[in-house]
This record gives structure tokens, sequence and C-alpha cells, in this order.
């Protein structure tokens, strides 16, 4: 019988502030906190799982319906790149680097050079402030707008009908190629824009990753003879490395309805989805009101998926970083994510702490498929679920 695991990211869904979090100026950071008391959440297939039974959340129910756990950041950083590689079974003992003076004028220099284009702004930057405050001028002179976040980042934005979306890319590509070594940011984004001033950002987003240091769980499964599909933005994470068919989504509703769809087909292996619209839409905007709708809308589909699970089928949500939407900051927060874990052939409500790693979660998908760990990080947890 066919084996299936679905690995849902709610991408920046954290549930409070790490030890550590003042390194990062992330005191008080609460993501689940900022958003739970807003009339806009309701979320009780979330709270059946047993979200507000992890460690440190409270308001738990008696008997949740699945197996949870509090999960700690282990790498050193707050980022989706370094997040994501963490819970598909690396850790990251180094920042990512990230470039709070904008970049140094010899990378510009050689962009442009290589582009053929001028470059404006150079700066960190909010997607939607840029485009107000550079997009005319863009406009008129063709250059391109750089710019970048506390996140380790190099983001190009450009107006569609100035720069047409393929050649966008094509710069993204020629910055990508450039930037390793020191300057190996973890992503270069395309930030198409469009209309009139002041101006609105496309769908047409498609971010270009550094390849993982090392093989990850998804590298292992697909060896190991397994499927490995994946939704939204999983594919661009993991520069593509070990995933055999990969679904892009342009918002949290596609990722959920392509993830239903699969649901329905068969296959035997890994779906591993991100659900993108919390961190890009409202964790990033302070938007506590659209976070805590995007938290119910996902508890809705829940309401569908959770009984059409089959018997194999195991269910694992959580999370790469948080991004606070009350506070001050509009950057990531350094934050626990949770971690709730369900199917006909898991274990309720075992409480499993909190867990020293993101990659927990990579040792117990491979434990789950028979898959050895080899090279990669983590301490599985599926024996203390497994029924």
């Amino acid at each position: 019988m066919a084996k299936r695991f679905f690995l849902i990211v709610l991408d920046s869904f954290g549930v409070g502030e790490l030890p550590d979090a003042y390194l990062w100026h992330d005191e008080g950071s609460d993501t689940l906190g900022a958003i739970r008391k807003h009339p806009n959440f309701n979320c009780p297939n979330l709270k059946k799982l047993g979200l507000f039974n992890i460690a440190g959340v409270g308001g738990g129910v008696s008997a949740p319906a699945a197996s949870y756990a509090r999960m700690a950041e282990k790498s050193m950083g707050k980022d989706t790149t370094i997040g994501h590689w963490e819970i598909a079974g690396i850790v990251s003992p180094d920042p990512l680097p990230t470039y709070p003076e904008g970049f140094p004028p010899e990378v510009i220099a050689e962009f442009e050079q290589k582009t053929g284009r001028k470059v404006l702004c150079n700066k960190p930057y909010s997607g939607t402030e840029v485009i107000k405050d550079y997009g005319k001028e863009h406009v008129r002179t063709g250059a391109l707008i750089v710019y970048t976040s506390a996140d380790s980042v190099f983001q190009i934005a450009a107006h569609e009908d100035v720069v047409p979306v393929e050649e966008l890319y094509k710069y993204c590509e020629i910055a990508r190629e450039m930037l390793v070594g020191k300057h190996g940011v973890g992503r270069v984004i395309a930030r198409p824009f469009t209309g009139e001033y002041p101006f609105t950002r496309t769908a047409n987003r498609h971010d270009f990753s550094l390849k993982p240091p090392a093989e990850t769980m998804i590298d292992l499964l697909k060896k190991g003879g397994y499927d490995t599909l994946s939704v939204g933005k999983i594919y661009d994470i993991f520069a593509g490395c070990g995933i055999s068919e990969s679904h892009r989504t342009t918002s949290n509703a596609h990722g959920m309805q392509v993830t239903k769809e699969l649901q329905a087909r068969d296959f035997n292996g890994l779906c591993f989805v991100n659900l993108v619209d919390f961190d890009m839409k409202y964790g990033h905007r302070n938007d506590v009101a659209g976070y805590a709708a995007a938290a119910t809308e996902f508890d809705e589909f829940l309401g569908g998926f959770l009984p059409a699970m089959g018997k194999e089928d195991v269910l694992l949500i959580t999370a790469d970083h948080g991004c606070d939407p009350s506070t001050p900051s509009t950057d990531h927060s350094r934050e626990y994510t949770p971690m709730l874990i369900c199917g006909d052939g898991v274990k309720r409500g075992v409480d499993l702490g909190t867990r020293a790693s993101f990659s927990d979660i990579s040792a117990t998908v491979l434990e789950y498929f028979g898959v050895a760990q080899e090279n990669t990080s983590g301490e599985s947890f599926w024996k203390a679920v497994k029924k």
C-alpha cells in the first residue's frame, strides 16, 4: 500500500520567542499570540488537533486529536531558507549574509555591467514601499530596483511593461550566479509589478535560491524511490534539489487547492507544502487582521482535508520561523514553531515537549518511510507517536 506524508509549512507561524531572541532584537515576539484574540481568528480544527496544548501557548483541549511539540530552531538564523533547510535535515551553524547598509559597490557594479542596466535604491526596504518610492524613476529610466531586507535576500523589482517577466528572471539568474561565497545570499527574488502609480505587485514573484550545502531529507527520499512532490515555493527554496514533481502556486488558497487535489491522487512519498501568504501578505505588512483570517482559512481547509486522509497517510503541520504582525518590526522573528502530527497510524495526545531542532521533523519523516538518515541531522520522534 502507498505511504503518503503531507508536510505543510505555515510560513512564519511562530508560537513565541526563543530564548536567544534578544540576539535578533525579537524579544516578546509571538505570532500566534498576536492573532489568536482577533475576531477574524476562528480555528476549531487546529484547537482540536492540539495547537493550544503546545508548551507555552495555553488554552488547550483535554484530548488532542494529534500529537504535538514546540520546535526550537538550532540554526543561526530566522529566514525562510535556513528554516526549511533545518526542517529537511540541515542545521546551519553560520547565518547567511545580510546587508543592512545595502550591497557593496563592487557587487552592484558587477551586476550593472552584466545586465547592462543601472541600479536604483540598494537599501533594505519594504517591497510595497520601494515601488512607490522608486517605481516612477524605474519606469522613466529602465534602471532596476534592487533592495534587500533583514533576511538574506537580493530582490529585484521591475515593471512588467518595462522589463518583461522572463527578462527579469534572466537578471535574477545573473545575480544568482554572482552571489556565492561570502556574498552567497539565501535567495535572489524577482519582484515584478504593474499598473500605474502607486503600482501593484503581481503574482509572478520567483525565488532563485542558494543550493543546499548537503543532501536533505528530500534527496534521500527520492534516492530511496519515493515520490517527492512540492507545493508553493518549496521547489525554489531547495533550488529544485530532490524534487520529483513541482506545483507552483499564487496564494494560500491556491496552495490548499493543489494540496487537496494531490490528496485525491495516488502517489507514494512526501508532499511538501509551503503556504507563503501568512508571511508575505500579512506578517511582513503588520496585518494582524489578515493573518488571523488566513489562519481561519487554513483551518477551514483542514475541515475537508482531515476526513479525506487515507489509512496510511500522515499529516504534519509546522512553520519555518515567526513574523509577529503586531510588533513595530516588519521582519521575521526568532520564535519557536508548532508541530502537530496526526493520522490513523499516529497516537493522539502525545506531548513531545520542546524539541531541540526543526530537523527532528526530517528524521521522523525518514524513519516513517524506512529511509536511512545518512548525514542529515535530527532525532526522530516517530516511535513515540506510532500506534
